[in-house]
C-alpha cells in the first residue's frame, strides 16, 4: 500500500473540523487503516468530535483481537460513538455535537468499507470515479425517493443536511461495503469539502493526471479551494497496488 493524506481549512471557515488518519502500516488486526471524519457542533465542538472519534477507533483497533474485519468495524465504530456520545454530556459546549466517518482497510485484494454521513468513499479506475458509500442526506433520501432530482436547485441548497451522525445519539448505524479490487486502480476517501466544491469528472482529471499521489492529492486540494473553498477539505488518496496476477 502507498498513501498520502491532506487536510486543509478552507478559505471560509475560522477552523478546521475535518479530521484524518492514514497508515499503510498495520493497526492491531488491520493490516492499514483510513479514516476521515468531518465534525459537526458550535464553537469549537466540530473538531473536537472529528479529532476525538478517529483517536478513539483507532484505540480501539489498536487492542482489539477480532480478525472479522465487518465485526471489528462494526464494534469499532459502536463503541466510538457510544464513547462520543457520553461526552458530548459532560459540558455545554460539546452538546449536539456529531461527525460523519468513512472508514477503509484492504485485506488480500479486497476493500473493506463503512460510512455514517455524507463523507465519501470512492474507486477510480481508468478515468472512472465510483461512489462505493451512500450519502445519508437529506438531498440523497429524497432522490432515492423519486422525490428530488440529483443537481436541482433545491438538491443543492439542502445538500448539508445529513440524517445521520456519530455520536449525537447513543447508538449509530453505519453502511458496510466490501468489493474486490483490480489493478491500476486508487481509493479515495474524503468529505465533503471536497465533493460540494468539485465534481465528480473534475475530481477524476485530477487523478487521471500524472504525478505521486502527494501530487493528485495536492491538486484535489486546490481545485476545492480554487472553486471556492467554502468548507474544510479532508483527502486520502491510496494506491493498493493489486497486481494483474493476483486478480486472476
Amino acid at each position: 500500500m502507498q498513501d498520502y493524506a491532506l487536510t486543509d481549512v478552507g478559505r471560509v471557515r475560522p477552523r478546521n473540523q475535518d479530521y484524518l488518519y492514514s497508515s499503510s502500516a498495520p493497526v492491531g488486526e488491520l493490516e492499514n487503516l483510513y479514516l476521515v471524519a468531518d465534525g459537526m457542533g458550535g464553537h469549537k465542538a466540530g473538531d473536537f468530535a472529528s479529532r476525538f472519534l478517529v483517536e478513539q477507533l483507532v484505540a480501539y483497533f489498536e487492542k482489539s483481537h477480532l480478525e472479522d474485519v465487518r465485526a471489528l468495524f462494526e464494534e469499532g465504530i459502536r463503541y466510538a460513538n457510544r464513547k462520543l456520545y457520553e461526552k458530548s454530556l459532560t459540558s455545554v459546549d460539546l452538546e449536539g455535537m456529531g461527525t460523519t466517518l468513512v472508514a477503509a482497510t484492504v485485506r488480500n485484494g479486497e476493500l473493506f468499507a463503512a460510512n455514517v454521513g455524507d463523507s465519501r468513499l470512492y474507486l477510480y479506475k481508468n478515468s472512472a470515479l465510483s461512489q462505493i458509500t451512500r450519502d445519508h442526506s437529506y438531498v440523497e433520501e429524497m432522490v432515492r425517493l423519486g422525490r428530488m432530482k440529483r443537481g436541482s436547485r433545491e438538491y443543492l441548497e439542502k445538500k448539508n443536511l445529513i440524517t445521520r451522525a456519530v455520536g449525537t445519539n447513543r447508538t449509530v448505524e453505519a453502511d458496510y461495503f466490501q468489493v474486490k479490487l483490480e489493478a491500476g486502480g486508487l481509493i479515495l476517501l474524503c468529505s465533503d469539502g471536497l465533493t460540494n466544491m468539485m465534481t465528480d469528472r473534475e475530481i477524476a482529471d485530477c487523478l487521471a493526471a500524472g504525478g505521486t499521489l502527494k501530487d493528485k492529492v495536492e491538486s484535489l486540494v486546490a481545485g476545492a479551494n480554487r472553486n471556492g473553498g467554502r468548507d474544510n477539505i479532508a483527502v486520502v488518496l491510496a494506491d493498493p497496488q493489486i497486481s494483474e496476477v493476483g486478480v486472476c
